[in-house]
């Protein structure tokens, strides 16, 4: 299966579900799942046993992964939802760049 066009570290924002129109940064991702955990977005929560890390335990409140298809790109450059698009530079080397104002994303 091919990579994801979304990466860790990027800005998205939400298109669907109940956080739709949420922004946030990716702090991981899944390519063999298609999913992403995004900063603030798709919070659970999670109860947990006493344990060394957390002597209390209870009630953990923490983001769960969110399927690819459900987030899109925000351009640092032009502040806007964008699709993605490929092209190798003058080393060969392939970058990302924005559809709507051409600026690399990487």
């Amino acid at each position: 299966m091919a990579g994801l066009k979304i990466k860790k570290g990027d800005r998205v924002q939400v298109l669907a579900g109940k956080n739709r129109g949420k922004q946030g940064k990716v702090l991981r991702s899944f390519p063999d799942q298609r999913r992403v955990i995004v900063e603030g977005v798709n919070l659970v929560k999670r109860h947990s046993r006493p344990s060394k890390e957390n002597p209390q335990g209870g009630i953990i409140t923490k983001e769960a992964p969110i399927h690819v298809s459900n987030v899109a790109l925000v351009c640092g450059s032009c502040d806007r939802v964008v699709r993605v698009a490929y092209r190798f530079d003058a080393e060969g080397n392939k970058k990302r760049f924005c559809r709507k104002c051409g600026a690399d994303i990487d």
